[in-house]
């Protein structure tokens, strides 16, 4: 590819070469220096340079950075030299014993090194409800260290990635400092205990709980499209998601549902409902459904579980262990095990498979 002459330029830096920029003829031209070759763009070159810039060196990526300009924000490309690091990575399916039948789970082993734009854009790329990825502990008291990302953004705690990102690290060699693991996270420090091939996650502390809003539980009921007076109980359950729920008569009911949740911006509802069939030891007592931001549906939720075992825990008697089923309306065949010790700490477990094993290039 040949390249002009060009005057001198008004320099910037990024984060990894400099970026050189000036404006010819009314046009910006964003020059990379990357190998030793100065390689120009503008929105006609930009496949042409990538070509030329491949042909010099076939590890140099292209992303796109955005820059103020007279004429307002412009986005244009810049290349990274920097070789694609291999990290090892799984997916799992949590709250099933097989596989495609629970909430898969993406987690990146030995994260070290990646920064939270990395991070981010692996959770997008994924395109899974959440992404994992492992670190070393900074509490001494912890095993291991995790972030949790959505394909939008971070989450302090979430159940299904503490259950899965523990299976992940114990297949990738992790051993625990004492009976139990001790996962850190942005919500702290989570105890997990096994019990054969399960694992159950003790339920952290309520952000925020209570009955809702009045005008909040009509809304919600009509947008679920029942009657207000189908509603049996209602409360925040928040242990870091934002979950909200509602309670309805039956199992029945929560798994009728056609709802109209497009609306729902700004957080996440649970449906739960009874199934008054008496419950043996494979029996689910309650049916649950959980609605993420938009209205999409949760597949298996651990922390909404969590926050509606407190609840009811904390509203009337309940058995010293239950099951709940969830996913079932998007074939799914999710189950949480609930188990309420004497002290009063309540434990939320199931199965973990898993289905894909290898590595990742970042």
């Amino acid at each position: 590819m040949l390249i002009p002459k060009l005057p001198p330029f008004e320099r910037r830096r990024s984060t990894e070469l400099r970026i050189l920029r000036r404006r010819t003829l009314g046009v910006v031209v964003t020059l990379c220096r990357a190998s030793g070759a100065l390689v120009a763009f503008t929105p006609r070159e930009v496949l042409e340079a990538a070509d030329a810039m491949r042909a010099q060196d076939d590890t140099v990526g292209f992303s796109w950075r955005t820059w103020g300009g007279e004429d307002g924000l412009m986005h244009m490309p810049f290349a990274s030299t920097r070789s694609p690091r291999s990290h090892r990575f799984a997916q799992l399916d949590v709250f099933a014993d097989r596989p495609q039948r629970g909430n898969p789970l993406a987690v990146v082993l030995e994260a070290d090194g990646l920064t939270d734009e990395d991070m981010q854009r692996i959770a997008r790329w994924t395109n899974l409800s959440e992404t994992t990825f492992l670190l070393p502990a900074r509490d001494p008291d912890a095993d291991y260290r995790v972030r949790i990302f959505t394909p939008s953004g971070e989450l302090p705690f979430a159940g299904h990635p503490t259950l899965g990102t523990a299976r992940a690290w114990l297949r990738g060699g992790g051993e625990p400092s004492g009976e139990r693991i001790v996962q850190e996270c942005a919500a702290g420090l989570i105890e997990i205990r096994r019990d054969g091939d399960r694992l159950a996650f003790v339920a952290p502390p309520l952000l925020r709980s209570g009955p809702l809003d009045e005008a909040d539980v009509a809304q919600l009921a009509a947008a679920l499209g029942v009657e207000r007076s189908s509603v049996r109980g209602h409360t925040w359950a928040d242990n870091g998601p934002g979950w909200r729920v509602l309670e309805l008569e039956t199992a029945e009911q929560v798994l009728s549902l056609a709802p109209d949740l497009a609306w729902m911006t700004d957080s996440k509802l649970g449906v739960v409902g009874r199934h008054h069939a008496p419950a043996d030891g494979n029996s689910p007592l309650y049916e649950v459904r959980a609605f993420t931001l938009g209205g999409v549906e949760d597949p298996v939720t651990g922390s909404l579980n969590a926050g509606i075992a407190q609840w009811m825990v904390d509203r009337e008697p309940m058995p010293a262990r239950w099951t709940a089923a969830q996913g079932t309306v998007l074939d799914r065949r999710g189950r949480i095990d609930v188990q309420v010790d004497a002290d009063g700490s309540i434990w939320i477990g199931g199965a973990t498979v898993l289905t894909v094993e290898g590595s990742i290039l970042v």
